[in-house]
Parts: structure tokens; sequence; C-alpha cells
């Protein structure tokens, strides 16, 4: 999948009009048989099946079905399982560049990923209120990058109680290991599965506190996918499975190196201390040469996050990329207005470029996660940063590490926001 781009001058870029709001479509059934149809191949290469839960039947009323955000089939899985009832689907902004029409016709609500959007949760009360249809969401917002759960919003039980409907949950199995997004796109041959279940019935929503239903969600949202497949003794065989590996492992834990890992074919190697590891078609990691620290990748990336926790404990971090910058305000292009400097410390983001003409902060105060991408539309790695007036895609030029920079955002969030300590 591509993005239509232009090349621009910045000011003509923050000039574009802004696309004026329309409220969500009930998405046409010509659109949602056309989808369903396409989606006919990879449901056929992975073979896929679904099961509900005892006594579930999903019937013709609104519902809000969460879906966890893995891989680029799933959206054909979501029509997989619920064609043909209408359901219009909450999609991020950039999808709507060059096609937005389209992007209407099949029910999708336009949002911004990261950013607070008071209209999105006015639209998602129309939909199932006025046009009678459910909606789909992935409350994760970003895909995710190491094969679990992506850090979710707290309070979603505020917007299932103004609802008022039933709640679905629609987790999918072996969609990441099928194409993690840290493997540019190849897909593997694996077995694809989902299960339907309705995490909360009417009454649920009803009864239960803001705080209980966070609980469910976390409980529903702990999934592992690389431990899955070593319990489940799924085999992947394909010679490419550690390729792009050091997006998600970027800090070598023998000589503490970041941006010198580098993954390609079967192993994952340091360009400055020569550690190499293999993965096995288990997904399991071995040193080729010297001790195993981690055998387990989802263990080396949370060892990463504690390096970064670190840093930031000790007032000790403070990352500048070197980046190419792009600019969404309306639907009709991915606006490239030049290259510039993205900051990124414990007060947010500072993005400098375009010559001096650009100068844009973000306070770590935002958002509890950060908008950040592998291969993003086959450019490159991006973080995403902005508010209601743009989006800044940032493609790193410089082979800064996109994850550390969500683990931080993340961990700075909950160091100057959750806990209280605003000291920078």
């Amino acid at each position: 999948m591509k993005i239509k781009m232009k090349n621009v001058p910045l000011s003509f870029a923050l000039q574009t009009d802004k696309p004026r709001h329309k409220a969500p479509k009930k998405p046409n059934i010509l659109f949602r048989t056309l989808v369903r149809l396409l989606s006919i191949p990879d449901m056929l290469n992975t073979r896929f099946s679904y099961t509900l839960d005892e006594n579930l039947k999903i019937g013709k009323e609104p519902y809000f079905i969460l879906m966890n955000h893995s891989s680029f089939i799933d959206l054909k899985i979501a029509f997989k399982i619920l064609y043909p009832k209408p359901f219009n689907i909450v999609a991020t902004t950039d999808a709507f560049v060059g096609k937005g029409w389209l992007m209407r016709n099949l029910g999708c609500i336009a949002t911004q990923k990261f950013v607070t959007d008071v209209t999105l949760v006015k639209d998602i009360i129309t939909a199932v209120k006025k046009n009678k249809t459910s909606v789909l969401m992935y409350p994760e917002a970003g895909y995710t990058l190491d094969g679990r759960a992506t850090k979710l919003p707290r309070g979603m039980g505020k917007l299932f109680k103004k609802l008022d409907v039933p709640v679905l949950s629609i987790i999918t199995d072996g969609a990441f290991l099928r194409e993690p997004l840290y493997n540019g796109l190849q897909s593997r041959k694996i077995k694809v599965s989902a299960h339907v279940k309705c995490l909360l019935t009417l009454q649920e929503v009803r009864s239960k506190t803001i705080e209980e239903i966070d609980e469910i969600l976390d409980k529903e949202y702990s999934f592992d996918s690389f431990k899955n497949q070593y319990e489940n003794k799924i085999h992947i065989t394909e010679k490419f499975r550690a390729d792009g590996l050091h997006r998600i492992l970027y800090k070598c834990p023998e000589c503490l190196a970041e941006g010198e890992m580098e993954g390609k074919g079967e192993k994952i190697r340091c360009n400055k201390c020569g550690k190499i590891y293999y993965m096995d078609t288990l997904g399991r990691l071995g040193a080729v040469n010297g001790k195993t620290q981690f055998s387990d990748i989802t263990d080396w990336y949370d060892w990463q996050r504690s390096c970064v926790k670190e840093e930031i404990k000790n007032s000790d971090y403070n990352s500048e990329m070197q980046v190419d910058i792009g600019i969404i305000r309306d639907y009709k292009a991915l606006y490239m207005v030049g290259s510039g400097t993205l900051i990124q410390n414990q007060n947010g983001f500072t993005l400098k470029g375009c010559d001096g003409k650009l100068n844009y902060s973000q306070s770590h105060k935002t958002s509890y996660s950060l908008n950040a991408d592998y291969f993003w539309y086959q450019i490159g790695d991006v973080i995403g940063i902005g508010d209601k007036e743009a989006l800044y895609y940032c493609f790193i030029k410089d082979g800064s590490s996109v994850t550390k920079a969500r683990l931080a955002a993340e961990e700075i969030y909950i160091t100057m926001v959750e806990e209280g300590n605003f000291k920078v």
C-alpha cells in the first residue's frame, strides 16, 4: 500500500484547507461486498477460521466492536466475520489521503492517531444512535511492534456508557506471526484464526465502573504472539524471518551499543561488537558466539524498556533524530516539506526544520503513547506527532530507533503524568 505524496513548500502545506467535518455515513452494501470479495484470497491463503463464545449470536442491533491490531490483514478478518452486518470503522486520517470518498462509503470515521479528538466520540455516538450501525475500533490505535498489546488508553468505559450498547471483542491469533511489521511486509505461511466474544453485555456496561472496565480490557489485551508461537510449536521456516528484527531489538545487550544491530535472514548481529544471535523456527534466539543473554524476544524488548526508564529516572534521556518531514492537513496528499531535526526529551518533542521556518513543540502530557511505525506506506520508519492543526510525519534518516522513541514517550508519560513527577 502506498500514499499520495507531493513535494511542496512548508507555507503551502500549512495553508491548505482542513477537510470539512462530515457525519459518518452508513456503510454502502456494494462497497462492503467488494471488500468481502477482495478478502477471499487472503482468507484462503491463511486457512482462516474463527470461533464464537458459546451462546453468542451476533444480532442486528448495534455493537461497539474492539479488535486487536496486528497486521494489514486485520480489516479483511473483520469483514469475513461480520459481513453482511453494517459497521463503521474508526480509521486514521492518513487512510483517507487520496481516497476520502471511498473510505467514507466504506463507513470509515476519520481520526488523528494519539491526538485528543472530541469529534470522534460524537461521530461514534451518531453512528450507533442515529444510523443504528455497529462501530469497529482498534483501541491500541497503533500496530503492535513486538506481538503484544500496545498500551491502551484509560477510561474507555466512559465511551461505552455513552453508547449504551453491548461490547464485542475480536482477538486474532497468527496475524502478527504471518506479517510482523518489523519484517518489511514479507508474508509467512501461517494459519490465522480469531475468537469473538461478548466482552461486556449491556447490563455490564451499565453496572461496572470505569476502573473495572479498564481491568477487563487489560486482561483481554494480554496476548503474547512470540510466546504463543513457542508454546504451540508454530514453526516459521522462511529464511527471511529475522529481516528487520533490529527494528524491535535496537540495543545490544553485550556491548550496550544502540543503532548497531542488524537483522538479516535468520540472524541478528551487532555490527559494533560482533555478537550474533540465531532466530530459530519457533521464534527463539540463541547466541552463535558467547553467552545468550536473551532467548525470548519480548524479554529483550522489556530490558530495553527498563534501560529507557532508567535514563528518564536519571533525567538523562535526550534524543536528536535527523528526519524528512511530511505534513497531513487535508486528504489530498502527504506534503513533503523538507528536512529537519526531531528532538525528544522529558519535556516532549520539538521539531525544527525547513531552513528555520518550522518550529513545533509538543508536551510530554499530550499522549500516553506515540505514533511510531515501521516502513510506513513503504516510505520508511516514521514518528508521527501533531495536533488538530497539522500532523507531522518524521521519517528517520540517521538510523535512530522509532521503537525507543515510543518506549520513551510511554515511560515519560508514566513518570511525569501518571506518577506526578514533573521534575525535568
